[in-house]
């Protein structure tokens, strides 16, 4: 009799144990419902194993960094930031964000560097292509943050921001990093980003011919909405850019990327703007036509140098040459940096979220006898992708295919797009003045992403009165980005020089 009660009785433990599992298991699963939160469209798809891509952010600083100030300022800031307090969770099969604990030291990396090293901005750029074969660890919030106090010709220290472009997309997150920062000149002031111009439209037409305007607007963006859609459907479908020294065969995705940037003045910039009557952007886009033209004319045949009264040069490009830049676009307006702040502050909410759409921006490769004639040609694609719904169009595609396919076919499109496109194209607006991250004041800040199927990614970021040229590249097909890095520096020198001439000409300086 004693063995069989006692047989009961453990069979009665066993029992008990195993309600109490299942209670907490249902436990368990009630809280992850009620405090997971799904991952935007956008975000599953930057999740899939061909466009799984992270974003970095290189922030050069003018004194070494303190490693314990920098933990301590995230504390009060980026940590109390939703995103960066989740981590990825699955259940079912189901991708969620769940609140977690942060522990900083666990996203702070400090390594240990040999000060004195002769070639540290080597050591630097090694430092981040190793990064961009590392996986970032999904057992905790996906961002890290290395310090390297590292001298360099332009900063004496390096920071840099290592974050999964599922958080969000790279707007809303330099939007962030510089909701971290506080004016240098005012510690408790946040970063001033330029005003964006209002129309006057007090100055617009009236009447009948407001009338004829109107229609005549959006006629020209609907014709130009089709028009875009058509393409990025063929490009998804078969239309494939021209092999060329700067397009990236199968696999490029995966191969570590050298990062880069170089520092131009803004200032030069905003002259070639004024002077040709258009915006910054544009002289961007020309700038970066120019520089790649210069770039493959210089891989197809013999060096060359171009300048305004240059009649004879050799020509050794191909003709007609397809090469596009896939640009992502925010569909929704991004929250100000104050409401960032706050955000991290008072745990108040903000519009957050990865809701992009994919436009495709031709780059025409040519060479020019009259160099502003790229910016032209750059200021009319601009123009004409301004009047157009593709990045709409496109995210509510992408929006409709993940909830009716799922995800894995919205990330086969968006290799497609991607890989059958050169390049990745960014221009971010930054602060007009020094800012300091926790006390340490930014000599540059220089982002840029990887993990997509190309080889080229150029990205523009300005700060102050310079400009950041940004390239990542696959040094097995690019194997020189600093050559390319001098064409685009190069052909804005050019423009501001034939500017500068034209305007002496019209007695514009004495």
């Amino acid at each position: 009799m004693d063995i069989i009660t006692e047989i009961q009785e453990t069979d009665d433990q066993v029992e008990g144990k195993a309600k109490n599992n299942d209670a907490e298991k249902a436990s368990q699963s009630s809280i992850w419902k009620e405090k997971a939160e799904p991952l935007s469209p956008v975000s599953l798809v930057f999740h899939e194993p061909r466009t799984y891509c992270c974003i970095i952010a290189i922030m050069g600083c003018k004194t070494k960094l303190d490693p314990g100030v920098v933990k301590e300022g995230l504390k009060h800031t980026l940590i109390k930031h939703p995103r960066f307090s989740s981590k990825l969770e699955m259940n079912g099969g189901k991708k969620r964000w769940i609140q977690t604990q942060v522990n900083v030291e666990d996203h702070v990396r400090v390594p240990e560097v040999d000060i004195e090293m002769e070639c540290s901005t080597q050591y630097i750029e090694d430092y981040i292509s190793n990064l961009t074969t590392t996986p970032i660890d999904l057992s905790k919030p996906l961002w890290e943050l290395h310090l390297l106090n590292l001298k360099t010709p332009e900063a004496e220290a390096v920071g840099i921001l290592r974050i999964h472009h599922s958080l969000g997309d790279g707007m809303s997150l330099i939007s962030l990093l510089l909701a971290c920062c506080r004016k240098s000149s005012n510690p408790e002031a946040l970063p001033t980003l330029p005003k964006t111009k209002q129309t006057d439209h007090s100055r617009n037409p009236h009447g009948l011919f407001w009338v004829f305007f109107a229609i005549w607007s959006t006629l020209r963006l609907i014709l130009n909405t089709i028009v875009d859609i058509f393409i990025f459907v063929a490009t998804v479908l078969f239309l494939k850019d021209t092999k060329t020294p700067l397009k990236g065969s199968s696999g490029v995705e995966h191969n570590p990327k050298r990062i880069l940037h170089r520092t131009v003045s803004l200032d030069d910039i905003k002259l070639v703007k004024d002077a040709m009557g258009m915006t910054v952007n544009d002289v961007i886009l020309g700038i970066t036509q120019a520089g790649l033209s210069r770039y493959l004319n210089r891989k197809y045949g013999e060096p060359f140098l171009p300048c305004s009264g240059a009649k004879q040069r050799p020509d050794n490009l191909p003709k007609n040459i397809r090469l596009r830049a896939t640009v992502l676009v925010n569909v929704r307006p991004t929250a100000g940096i104050q409401a960032l702040a706050d955000m991290m502050k008072k745990k108040s909410k903000a519009k957050w979220g990865n809701q992009i759409g994919y436009i495709c921006i031709p780059f025409p490769i040519a060479l020019r006898d009259d160099p502003l004639d790229y910016l032209r040609g750059a200021k009319a694609i601009a123009d004409g992708k301004k009047q157009s719904l593709e990045s709409l169009v496109t995210y509510l595609t992408n929006k409709f295919v993940i909830n009716l396919f799922g995800s894995k076919l919205s990330g086969i499109l968006a290799y497609r797009v991607l890989f059958n496109t050169t390049m990745s194209f960014s221009n971010v607006v930054g602060p007009v003045e020094e800012i300091s991250f926790y006390g340490h004041p930014i000599a540059f800040i220089a982002p840029t992403v990887y993990g997509h199927p190309q080889a080229l990614t150029c990205h523009f970021q300005s700060y102050m009165n310079k400009m950041s040229i940004v390239v990542a590249v696959d040094p097995n097909v690019i194997p020189d980005p600093y050559l390319l890095c001098d064409d685009i520096q190069e052909s804005l020198k050019i423009f501001k020089d034939v500017v500068l001439t034209n305007l002496t000409a019209k007695g514009a300086f004495r």
